[in-house]
C-alpha cells in the first residue's frame, strides 16, 4: 500500500532537512545553511500537504506491518520515510517527530486537518542549549543537592515538544458573603474589657478571564504544565505547519469538554482569592456564602512550546519541564546530602543560640 501519510519540509534550494531555529524564528536547513519563513515553506509545499492529508487515513495499521499485541496495535501507527524509505512506528496521535533512521524531521499532515488543526502556535524561542544550561541554573538554586548529583547526573533525554493546549475566555460572576469582626480593648479598673464588632459583607461582581491553559495530552503531567506558566500570549500567532520541523507534537487526546472542569475550579478559586482580597480592615473574615457560576465564550486549541528533559541516578529517574518561551522550569523532587542537611541545621541552631546570647547579655 503507498503511503504518503507522512511529510517531510525539506529545503528548495539543497533538498536538505529544514528545522525551526530559535535565534531566527525560521526554517533553517542543515545542509547550506540558507533559511526560509515557514509561511514561504508552507506554501511552497501546499500542494504535497494537500496530498498527505487527503491520504492521511491510508496509514498502514501497525498490525498489518509488525507483530504487536492487540492493545497495542490499536493505537499505534506505520509510516514510510519520505526521505529514506524506512518505516516509522508513531503512536497514534503523533503529529511531529523524526526518522530514527535519517534524523529528517517529519510532520503527518493528517493530524492538522479540519478540527484537529490548532489555532495558534507560540514558537519555540530558547533552543536545547538554552534548556541544558537553565537545568544547569536550576540545580544551583538548590543548596542541599549533593554534589555527586550535580556532577555525574547526565542527561538521557531531551525533547522540544509542542504540548497541545486548551485556551479558555470566559466570565465568572460571582455572590459572596462574608462575616468579620473587629475587636477594641480598654481597660476598667483591674480588667480589660474587650469589645467585638460583628459584620455581614456582601461582594458581587464579575471577572474576564481570556486564554486560561489546560494541557490536552494525557501523556504530560498537569502538575507540570501548570508550573511552567505563563505563557506570553501576545507573542502567539495563527497555526503554520512550518514551525513544526525540529519538534515533536501530538495531538490532543485529552477534549476541551473533558478539561472544563479542571480549568473552570481554577477560574472559581482565582475569582474567590479576587473577591476575599477586597475584604481588609477586619481582625477576621470568615465565608458564609459563595457562588460562582462560570459563563464560557470560547475555547482556543493552541500548540505550546515546552522542553521536556530526563536524567538518572543511582538508578532513578528525574523530570524535568521547561517552558520553551519564557525559561521556567519545574521538575522532580530532588535528592538532598544529609550531611549539608544535617550541618545546614547545626550552623541555624549555634547562630540562633548566639543570637539568643547577645539578647540575654543586653537585658542583663
Amino acid at each position: 500500500m503507498a503511503n504518503n501519510a507522512i511529510t517531510n519540509f525539506q529545503c528548495p534550494n539543497c533538498n536538505g532537512p529544514l528545522a525551526f531555529d530559535t535565534a531566527s524564528q525560521k526554517l533553517k536547513c542543515d545542509n547550506c545553511g540558507r533559511t526560509f519563513e515557514p509561511a514561504y515553506i508552507e506554501e511552497y509545499y501546499d500542494k504535497q500537504l494537500a496530498i498527505s492529508v487527503e491520504k492521511g487515513s491510508q496509514e498502514y495499521k501497525a498490525d498489518e506491518t509488525l507483530q504487536w499485541s492487540e492493545e497495542d496495535a490499536k493505537h499505534l501507527r506505520a509510516y514510510n520515510c519520505p526521505s529514506c524509505g524506512a518505516q516509522l512506528i508513531a503512536d497514534e496521535t503523533t503529529a511531529a517527530t523524526s526518522c530514527p533512521y535519517c534524523g529528517n524531521p517529519s510532520i503527518v499532515p493528517a493530524q492538522f486537518s479540519g478540527a484537529l488543526k490548532p489555532d495558534y502556535i507560540i514558537p519555540f524561542k530558547l533552543n536545547k542549549d538554552e534548556a541544558i544550561k537553565k537545568l544547569s541554573d536550576f540545580y544551583r538554586g538548590k543548596p542541599l543537592l549533593p554534589r555527586a548529583f550535580k556532577e555525574r547526573n547526565h542527561i538521557e533525554e531531551i525533547k522540544g515538544v509542542y504540548v497541545p493546549f486548551w485556551l479558555y475566555d470566559s466570565q465568572a460572576d460571582a455572590d459572596i458573603s462574608y462575616r468579620a469582626t473587629r475587636s477594641f480593648s480598654h481597660r476598667e479598673g483591674d480588667y480589660v474589657v474587650t469589645t467585638v464588632d460583628y459584620y455581614s459583607i456582601l461582594r458581587q461582581g464579575s471577572i474576564e478571564f481570556i486564554h486560561v491553559p489546560a494541557d490536552g495530552s494525557s501523556k504530560m503531567r498537569d502538575d507540570f504544565m501548570d508550573a511552567i506558566e505563563p505563557f506570553n500570549y501576545d507573542e502567539m500567532i495563527p497555526f503554520e505547519m512550518g514551525y513544526m520541523p525540529g519538534y515533536l507534537a501530538d495531538r490532543y487526546d485529552v477534549s476541551a469538554q473533558q478539561d472544563t472542569n479542571r480549568v473552570n475550579d481554577r477560574m472559581r478559586n482565582t475569582t474567590a482569592h479576587k473577591i476575599r482580597s477586597t475584604v481588609f480592615g477586619y481582625d477576621t473574615v470568615m465565608t458564609r456564602r459563595q457562588t460562582i457560576n462560570i459563563h464560557e465564550k470560547n475555547v482556543h486549541y493552541a500548540f505550546l512550546p515546552v522542553w521536556m528533559l530526563t536524567t538518572k541516578w543511582q538508578n532513578k529517574s528525574y523530570t524535568f519541564a521547561m517552558n520553551g518561551q519564557t525559561g521556567k522550569m519545574i521538575g522532580d523532587d530532588l535528592p538532598v546530602d544529609q550531611l549539608k542537611t544535617i550541618l545546614l541545621f547545626l550552623a541555624i541552631t549555634v547562630i540562633g543560640a548566639a543570637l539568643l546570647l547577645i539578647l540575654l547579655f543586653r537585658v542583663l
